[in-house]
């Protein structure tokens, strides 16, 4: 049987936005917010584009649906992202050092506050902070292995 195979290296094209507000904190935040912001609208986009060509048919009211949501999840993930890097740089200015922890204070204190603005009760505002926390440090960590 015939074999082929691949050789060579795929890289992707990299985009980036610099955004100079003349504070490193709302630099930081405001970037985060974009670039996640822009991932979660792509993704709605993908999912929704799917969508279509399985029901096989377009109409305004499906095209205005589908433009709704990419706004409203970008505008979710982007202010969770933008709060956690707005946190995470926090830390690092107040504590003097740039660790882990930084990245584990400003998980868990995101988790709180986004789970606090959507109304959960205490118990539920704790575990997304827990769950912030350590998402957010297995992302770190996972970052020194690469």
């Amino acid at each position: 049987m015939p074999r082929s195979t691949f050789s060579g290296s795929v890289t992707s094209p990299k985009v980036d936005i610099i955004v100079d507000l003349g504070n490193p904190f709302l630099n930081l935040t405001v970037d985060g917010f974009l670039k996640i912001g822009t991932v979660a609208a792509t993704k709605v986009a993908a999912e929704e584009a799917y969508s279509i060509v399985k029901r096989g048919s377009v109409s305004h009211h499906n095209f205005e649906h589908s433009l709704k949501k990419m706004c409203k999840e970008g505008a979710y993930w982007g202010t969770v992202a933008g709060v956690y890097v707005g946190m995470e740089y926090g830390f690092e200015r107040i504590r003097g050092t740039r660790d882990w922890k930084n990245a584990m204070l400003g998980g868990a204190l995101t988790g709180a506050l986004i789970s606090a603005a959507c109304n959960n009760g205490r118990d539920k505002i704790v575990t997304d902070a827990i769950a912030g926390g350590a998402v957010a440090t297995a992302a770190e960590f996972l970052n020194y292995l690469t």
